[in-house]
């Protein structure tokens, strides 16, 4: 079923009215009636539009204060009705109700309320009824009615109008399409806030949407398509941040963006730290007493794998720093902030990508990660527990040193952004060995040491970089061979969860081996 009749009215009734008047101009030009509501009728009579309120149309008064103005037959009967079917018309006639041949309705800013943290009472209150029903029943009546949800469709509607008078049944279908992709978008962030509110994160039905930012080149490879949405979360990171200069940004860039954000946000924003990330594990780490310091520690760790990395700061980025990190080849660099000078280096880098956070996430803020499976996806809270000293259980017969003590709680930050089964090794809370993702712990320890050495030779130490330091096991040691490795590289104490059947056997390996041991309680895989 097709029909591409003249357009001769339109319903028109928007929050965001950026664009709105001069595409009501354009209509109006090619002989388009206009009907309006509240708000947006005023502004188009402002601006010379001739206008005919709605409660003209249902010879009803808007009341409730606004709540009820075109939940009416004779609005959702102009958009409903079927224009070739005889009963639908004979209908129409006998209660007054007129052709609504284009909507054109952009919803309460609900989502926008809730980012800026309005209490709940404003939040219900711009939860909007009418307009995601007008745009479902026009949606549904697409054959015969345009429905237009998104300013930057307004153009391509008008040029249509203009040229035809009507629209192309393919239009309709498309927008259409756009308009139900919108009303549950817009379902479903209501439905996430109402999750927030009652703390019952899981009950029924899970829905989720986003409000696509950019479409990408490719995904993870060239074969893939991909895009980007935003879901609205309030949350500083690389779906909020200003990109200054640069390429587009990948579907990998961003992936490995965000996770060198999150790990930096582990950190005391008051103390500098820089994460360097390849292929979203870090391959580097610090904090030091300036950024400058703190790169330089970072990169030590495994310098050749931070070529091509993504490198994130946790202060405002400053022209030295940005001269260090020009040196090495980067895909992006992620900041909350930067000065001029930074800018300036950094401007001679055309295709460095460089965004600007303006702030830095909470690490033990809530939120849901989700991952697809086949027929369905998991959903799960954010891993934002956070591990402090009063945490820690020490099992072993020798107590931790204060430095071993803040150089294991730093090691186990990094490892919880590492992906399983992950070692970290870390010495004056700066990594200098990362074993990441194998089939066995044992593994991951042998080539985080491997690193250390590699890493040594590359700066000139004497020494491997592990001698001294401690490690952190993302999960429990399952048997005492990976423990033993690291203290075979030097490390001198160990955090890890614990839990495992072999935790005696485990302890009293390093006992004899003359380890601190402490255990967490707390399990960070990272799949």
């Amino acid at each position: 079923m097709s029909d591409e009749r003249p357009v001769r009215r339109a319903l028109i009734s928007v929050s965001d009215k950026d664009g709105i008047v001069a595409f009501a101009q354009r209509l109006a030009g090619a002989g388009v009636a206009l009907v309006s509501t509240g708000g947006t009728a005023n502004a188009l009579r402002e601006a010379g539009l001739a206008v005919s309120d709605v409660s003209e149309l249902t010879a009803f008064p808007e009341m409730m204060d606004g709540r009820i103005k075109t939940l009416h037959p004779r609005v959702h009967g102009g958009l409903l009705s079927l224009r070739d079917n005889d009963a639908h018309q004979r209908s129409m006639a006998e209660h007054g109700i007129v052709d609504i041949d284009l909507l054109i309705v952009n919803l309460y800013p609900f989502e926008q309320t809730v980012e800026r943290g309005a209490g709940y009472d404003e939040c219900v209150e711009n939860i909007d009824i009418g307009g995601p029903a007008m745009i479902r029943a026009a949606a549904k009546n697409h054959a015969f009615v345009g429905v237009v949800t998104d300013p930057a469709d307004y153009d391509l509607v008008a040029d249509e109008i203009e040229k035809n008078s009507t629209l192309a049944t393919d239009t309709k279908r498309r927008l259409a399409a756009k308009a139900y992709a919108k009303t549950a978008g817009y379902d479903a962030a209501i439905a996430a806030w109402f999750r927030t509110q009652t703390g019952d994160a899981f009950s029924g039905d899970f829905s989720f949407a986003g409000r696509r930012q950019a479409t990408l080149r490719y995904g993870e490879n060239p074969h893939q398509d991909a895009a980007f949405y935003r879901t609205g979360e309030a949350r500083c990171g690389v779906a909020t941040a200003r990109q200054l200069q640069g390429k587009e940004l990948s579907y990998n860039n961003l992936n490995d963006t965000d996770a060198a954000y999150e790990l930096i946000a582990e950190f005391d924003p008051a103390i500098p730290a820089v994460a360097i990330i390849k292929h979203a594990n870090p391959c580097g780490a610090a904090t030091a007493s300036d950024l400058a310091t703190a790169y330089e520690l970072a990169l030590r760790c495994d310098p050749v794998s931070a070529f091509g990395g993504i490198v994130a700061l946790n202060q405002k980025l400053t022209g030295p720093v940005a001269e260090m990190i020009t040196k090495v080849f980067t895909e992006v660099v992620i900041a909350p902030d930067i000065d001029e000078a930074a800018l300036e280096i950094f401007s001679k880098k055309k295709n460095l990508r460089l965004l600007i956070a303006g702030g830095i996430p909470a690490p033990d803020a809530p939120g849901m990660t989700l991952k697809p499976v086949a027929g369905g996806f998991l959903v799960q809270t954010r891993d934002n527990k956070i591990i402090g000293r009063p945490d820690l259980k020490i099992v072993s017969k020798r107590q931790p040193t204060e430095t071993e003590l803040d150089d294991m709680l730093f090691a186990f930050k990094v490892a919880k952004h590492v992906k399983s089964n992950a070692i970290v090794y870390v010495k004056d809370k700066a990594t200098v060995g990362v074993g990441a993702g194998q089939m066995s712990r044992l593994d991951s320890s042998r080539i985080a040491a491997q690193k250390a050495i590699d890493a040594a030779e590359a700066c000139g130490a004497p020494a491997p970089l592990t001698q001294g330091s401690v490690v952190a096991s993302d999960a429990f040691f399952p048997f005492a061979d990976g423990l033993l490795t690291a203290a075979k590289a030097g490390a001198t104490a160990v955090i890890q969860p614990g839990g495992s059947m072999r935790d005696d056997e485990v302890i009293a390996a390093a006992d004899e081996a003359g380890l601190a041991m402490v255990f967490t309680g707390v399990r960070h895989f990272r799949h």
